[in-house]
């Protein structure tokens, strides 16, 4: 596909690993935004990791996706040549005290403003010929391995930061080369978010920040387990309670890029309260944060009701990406003991592979362990309209969750869900605010990674019709209440005309 061009457009989108290479549920809802306000012009920025870890744009662009574009941070970049460079002196020391307010926010709050000034000397008086070769650099870098390092390997450690910083320059140069826009949009911190703020602090134009979930306690998820992370503490210096200095040192330099685009965003938007106050607490001014729950198109999964049979089928799907994070091999465990119950039951895995291949393979190897070869089936991507009027549980076994687009959508098509407690999921299935939670569960929520618990809660809702039908009803009558689209869409384009109403820039 030929990415669009223009010179300038309405809102600038910042994606990171998303849309439109990879299908998911985030992706869903950037392409729902953009098809709901088509009186408004959008720029994508896709922010990737290798090309190759890429395939082709999953969703064809809408008409009002005026230019697109993509940057990959783990490609080699040329560098600068080679030369002795001394360094600004005053540039570092206003570097040095940005690094003491990401350390210490509270304490050094006064220096929050530097980010903004220093965004535009990335590709100036701290370009990336300053990172590589300066003086004032090595120093820098020698100064803080002796006041804070405790792990003994300074050449890890000058590695570890080269690799952990590098992208930063390319995303100034995303900034210098980006088309005008009127406002920008990041759906998550990260590396997208701290472009949007580089973005703000050079232009000025307003930063929205969408959050799904808390991409820093994502991230921490993947960095416990990081295997390419070092550690080169000897087995007697190791304390089994910590962790190694580089993997902390990874962690605290995600916290800082959310902070930056905290502090920079003028409109910061949650899913649902839990992930609001985590904001807050991760340091989002409190007043200008809300929360705006996702919401799907209810009138396209209605009619799917009239559609499935009387009896609930014994089928349970789970509905997502085929990763770590979606603890599918406690939902092919659970399936062994509902197979024991209940032979004829099914369970269903509809959703892309290729993101993690390793995973996936161990996840079919755990199957034909089990001996579950004709009971659980690899889907692939599926037309959820199709697919849900075949199921009779939607069934998320995650370890980290937002609020899940697929338990709504099953919701509208009269499909009760059993998840995990992460997230929203809690809200989505016993309820929210007390007129909510009059409704009734429209499912079941056990603990994470408790196969046995999510086996019973499935064979519960499957043999009691009373109580399936029960679930199904709630579910129906609380996406129609709290979870339609266009409750979400008038909040967006409240945030979305208040930024554009900004003077346009010269």
């Amino acid at each position: 596909m030929k990415l669009p061009k223009a010179e300038r457009a309405d809102i600038a989108l910042l994606l990171e690993g998303t849309y439109p290479f990879v299908s998911g549920g985030v992706s869903s809802w950037v392409h729902q935004i953009i098809r709901a306000f088509p009186e408004f012009s959008f720029a994508l920025v896709f922010v990737g990791s290798r090309p190759e870890d890429y395939a082709e744009p999953r969703y064809e662009l809408p008409a009002n996706v005026v230019h697109a574009e993509t940057h990959y941070l783990h490609v080699a970049q040329a560098a600068p040549d080679i030369q002795p460079v001394a360094g600004d002196a005053a540039m570092f020391d206003q570097l040095e005290r940005l690094h003491q307010y990401f350390r210490a926010p509270t304490a050094h709050a006064a220096d929050a403003a530097l980010l903004p000034q220093l965004s535009a000397e990335l590709t100036g008086k701290l370009g990336p010929e300053q990172f590589l070769y300066s003086e004032q650099a090595w120093a820098f870098i020698r100064n803080h391995y002796r006041q804070f390092c405790t792990d003994p390997s300074f050449v890890d450690y000058f590695w570890t930061i080269r690799t952990m910083h590098a992208p930063v320059w390319l995303l100034a140069g995303i900034c210098d080369k980006l088309i005008p826009a009127r406002a920008y949009h990041t759906v998550s911190t990260g590396y997208a978010g701290f472009l949007g703020a580089l973005l703000k602090g050079r232009h000025g134009r307003p930063l929205i920040l969408s959050e799904h979930g808390i991409y820093t306690k994502e991230r921490k998820i993947d960095l416990f387990s990081a295997s390419w992370i070092a550690d080169n503490r000897s087995l007697f210096q190791r304390d089994v309670t910590e962790i190694s200095y580089f993997r902390h040192m990874w962690i605290r330099f995600f916290e800082a890029l959310g902070r930056a685009c905290y502090d920079a965003a003028d409109d910061i938007v949650a899913l649902y309260e839990t992930n609001r106050l985590r904001q807050v607490a991760d340091g989002a001014a409190p007043g200008r944060t809300r929360n705006i729950p996702n919401g799907i198109n209810v009138a396209a999964f209605a009619p799917l009701r009239q559609t499935r049979p009387k009896v609930p089928p014994p089928v349970l799907c789970l509905i997502g990406r085929v990763v770590p994070i979606k603890d599918v091999k406690t939902f092919i465990r659970a399936m062994r003991t509902v197979v024991n119950r209940l032979p004829q039951a099914q369970g269903w895995i509809a959703g892309p592979e290729e993101e993690d291949p390793s995973y996936a393979a161990e996840c079919k190897s755990l199957v034909r362990n089990l001996d579950l070869g004709d009971s659980v089936k690899f889907l692939g991507f599926q037309k959820l309209t199709e697919l849900l009027p075949k199921v009779g549980l939607v069934v998320l076994s995650s370890i980290s969750e937002a609020l899940p687009l697929v338990l709504l959508e099953g919701y509208a098509a009269g499909v009760p869900a059993v998840c995990t407690n992460v997230g929203s999921c809690m809200q989505l299935v016993h309820g929210g605010e007390p007129e909510d939670r009059a409704l009734g569960a429209s499912g079941r929520v056990v603990g994470i990674a408790d196969p046995p618990a999510l086996a019973e809660a499935a064979l519960e809702l499957l043999a009691d019709q009373a109580a399936w039908n029960a679930a199904a009803q709630a579910g129906i009558r609380r996406v129609e209440a709290y979870y339609s689209q266009e409750r979400m869409f008038g909040a967006y384009r409240e945030i979305y005309e208040r930024a554009l109403a900004l003077p346009r820039e010269a």
